[in-house]
């Protein structure tokens, strides 16, 4: 094999690679821990962005001329949303800690998968918010189960503690006694 495939385990670690007639499989320990497509050119690299983000959390600067970035956008994983939203939380909390807060949302879309991600990050831009918090929130919410609509409740038993309405009648009279001195007789 003359490619490079990447894998989310640490440089150095042994790992062993199967290749099949369409894809790569990358195991470690007895598990797999990547899968590519196969690339039939010689001295290729077939990179995923995914394998690379722990460490671009911590080097954030990395990711907007990475390889796996490039490879990804002509692959059409990464929508023109991704960029709005990456421009937006760079311009309100600078260059570098925007670029770790775009981070941070890809990170979500392991969890939650890709095309939840993207419709988190759609949602939140149109409503007008450049927040991991609001994209984390729409990737939860999507996943309750809808609310049923509450119904009345039969309250049984606490009838015996219903109560009249108050009255004001008292207080009326007091108003009738009153001669606009500022004294009530």
């Amino acid at each position: 094999m003359t490619n490079f495939y990447s894998a989310p385990v640490a440089v150095g670690v042994e790992v062993e690679v199967k290749v099949y007639a369409a894809y790569v499989e990358i195991w470690q320990g007895g598990k797999r821990v990547a899968r590519h497509d196969r690339c039939f050119g010689r001295h290729q690299k077939v990179l995923n962005l995914e394998h690379y983000l722990e460490v671009l959390s911590r080097k954030p600067g990395a990711l907007a001329g990475s390889t796996p970035l490039e490879q990804w956008r002509q692959q059409g994983r990464w929508p023109a949303s991704y960029d709005q939203f990456w421009e937006q939380l760079r311009a309100r909390r600078g260059k570098q800690e925007g670029t770790r807060a775009m981070v941070e949302v890809l990170l979500l879309g392991r969890d939650h998968g890709w095309a939840e991600l993207e419709a988190a990050v759609d949602r939140a831009i149109a409503m007008g918010s450049w927040d991991v918090a609001t994209v984390r929130y729409l990737l939860k919410s999507a996943q309750e189960p809808a609310r049923a609509v509450n119904e009345p409740v039969e309250i049984g038993a606490l009838s015996r503690y219903e109560r009249p309405q108050p009255t004001l009648a008292n207080y009326d009279r007091l108003l009738e006694t009153w001669s606009g001195s500022g004294v009530v007789q």
